[in-house]
């Protein structure tokens, strides 16, 4: 019984994590159906930030946190404004976003290995090695401090769109752009504000992972199926459905991990993916597409 309580805690403290490294892939898709295979690679990116400000001047990576954000935000604006923002009306637009996406995914891990290497990377605060222990049942720190802001980031993103005019605007984009345009928002800046918001939380995400896994400029490779898995699962778009998706998947990974052998823990994300696209394509919270 112990095991089983203590392989839940570490698939809850994972699903955290993983739930904001999905929500920004997720919110960019829902505002303008962009298929960010990216956004990986800017979640490394986001890690480097808080590395090399622990490395350099012993800053913690939660401390970091606010800057990589605000640093991956504004690069969120060059690229929507240099890729993707000219053609957003193409009815083609989601295919071109999938091709132009992979491109941008090589050059930023270009970019990353001309200038760091591919050294394994991994910061190290004090508590990233700690754990708090309740009898013989052990919770790490590093993962519990990473779920729970991750899961804090999450309540503000959630409350922005609830209750924000920004957020009014970006929901209503959401359901219907064309609708949303006639009753005079303005597409164009809600889609560059959603990415721009979409790409800090990879930031954020990148700093958080930067404690709780080893990192390195190709390592988003490994990440595409994994977030593309969450994403799906949960409903192209929807952020509820990803942050469920992040939390069932990871539980069962950690359960697969620990009975049947940790090499096997990331099928299970690729397994959900094959079985979500064959049976329910639009996820557990997304709309199945009505035929013409």
């Amino acid at each position: 019984m112990e095991q089983i309580i203590q392989v839940t805690i570490l698939g809850i403290g994972l699903g955290g994590v993983f739930a904001l490294m999905g929500s920004g892939l997720s919110l960019v898709f829902g505002v303008m159906r962009i298929v960010n295979l990216a956004h990986p690679s800017l979640i490394i990116a986001g890690a480097f930030t808080a590395y090399w400000g622990f490395r350099l001047w012993g800053i913690d990576p939660l401390v970091m946190l606010p800057v990589a954000t605000l640093l991956l935000a504004a690069i969120g604006v060059l690229l929507y404004k240099i890729f993707f923002e000219r053609n957003a009306k193409s009815a083609t637009y989601s295919e071109m976003t999938v091709l132009l996406t992979f491109a941008i995914a090589m050059i930023i891990e270009g970019a990353l290995g001309a200038m760091f290497s591919n050294t394994q990377r991994v910061t190290s605060p004090s508590y990233a090695t700690d754990a708090f222990f309740l009898g013989d049942i052990f919770i790490p720190k590093g993962q519990l401090y990473a779920g729970m802001v991750s899961m804090l980031i999450i309540g503000l993103l959630a409350a922005f769109l609830k209750y924000s005019r920004l957020g009014y605007a970006i929901r209503a984009t959401t359901q219907n752009r064309d609708a949303a345009a006639l009753l005079g928002v303005n597409v164009n800046m809600v889609g560059l504000m959603s990415f721009a918001i979409g790409i800090g939380l990879a930031g954020a995400a990148g700093a958080l992972t930067s404690f709780v896994f080893s990192f390195f400029p190709a390592k988003h490779w490994e990440w595409i199926a994994v977030l593309m898995s969450l994403v799906v699962m949960g409903g192209m778009g929807s952020i509820v459905g990803t942050v469920v998706a992040s939390f069932g998947l990871s539980i069962v990974a950690a359960f697969v991990g620990a009975y049947v052998g940790s090499t096997w823990s990331t099928m299970t994300f690729f397994l959900a993916l094959f079985l979500v696209l064959l049976f329910r394509p639009q996820g557990l919270f997304g709309e199945k597409p009505e035929l013409l």
